[in-house]
């Protein structure tokens, strides 16, 4: 076990280490980039501490006393192998794929139809997507990104808008075909609703529409009640983001739409400085806002 508190300063120990391989003062002080005084000082401080004389003076250049050798040799080989354990970490940063958390419909039904942009620009660049309905601690999972539903105040990361999640109220054209219905229509048909959806059951509300009156099939997931909804089994309700390729491809059509900003899906991060594949994979996100 390492005792810590017997330890010199790291400081003092560079400032060494660099004057015993460079055995020049200056040459030591350009390395670490600090003044000759202050590794002259440091040099002086360590023999102070271990109380003995570890370099003398020899011309413009510094030879090592044989405590020095000693020393020296011991540092070369502890900072040498922390350069190394250093190296091999930011190499295996580099190669890691860019950890994303977000939901499955929203994987499924917003980020994958656009992933083949993002690879045509970055081949190199490898994403690992985690789909989870919680919200997960970035930091503990090791995510480099999220994409999260809500207002986007979250406590101890970064925020930015990516896209509105506002609700819409969509069906089939093989369950309304044509037809805008009216509010009263939409009481009386079939309906594919999540549950334990608050932001659902309160826009119905809105509408006056009671979410326990109505004829529902209650499904566990958005990509069920997707699929569901597809197949003209009821109305559903879902937002904007996730739709947009089945309105397009005309799978689905909205009905009615929410006007509420908020809640929206934001990418969130942790703040401090960011892997250059987890930066550039934000870069794309925020180009698609």
């Amino acid at each position: 076990m390492i005792e810590w508190h017997n330890l010199p300063s790291l400081t003092a120990l560079r400032a060494f280490a660099a004057t015993a391989e460079l055995r020049n003062f200056s040459q030591a002080a350009r390395a670490l980039n600090v003044t000759h005084a202050a590794v002259a000082q440091q040099v002086r401080g360590l023999e102070e501490a271990l109380g003995r004389p570890l370099v003398q003076r020899e011309g413009r250049g510094v030879s090592l006393t044989t405590d020095g050798e000693q020393l020296a040799a011991a540092l070369a080989e502890g900072f040498g192998a922390m350069q190394r354990g250093l190296e091999a970490l930011r190499v295996g940063e580099a190669d890691r794929p860019v950890r994303i958390t977000l939901t499955a419909a929203f994987a499924t039904q917003w980020l994958m139809p656009r992933l083949k942009d993002f690879w045509q620009k970055h081949p190199d660049i490898g994403l690992s997507l985690h789909p989870d309905s919680k919200v997960v601690d970035l930091h503990r999972e090791r995510m480099d990104v999220g994409i999260r539903y809500g207002n986007g105040n979250w406590p101890g990361v970064e925020t930015e808008y990516l896209t509105s999640a506002r609700l819409v109220i969509a069906g089939a054209p093989s369950l309304i075909g044509n037809r805008d219905p009216t509010i009263a229509d939409m009481a009386g048909m079939d309906w594919i609703l999540s549950r334990n959806w608050p932001e659902q059951d309160a826009y119905l509300r809105q509408l006056g529409l009671d979410p326990a009156k109505l004829s529902s099939t209650d499904i566990s997931t958005e990509e069920l009640a997707l699929a569901a909804a597809r197949q003209g089994l009821g109305l559903v309700v879902e937002s904007v983001a996730l739709i947009e390729t089945d309105v397009a491809e005309g799978r689905l059509r909205i009905v009615h739409e929410s006007r509420e900003k908020l809640p929206a899906y934001f990418i969130v991060s942790l703040p401090g400085p960011k892997r250059a594949a987890a930066r550039a994979f934000l870069k794309w996100l925020r180009s698609l806002a």
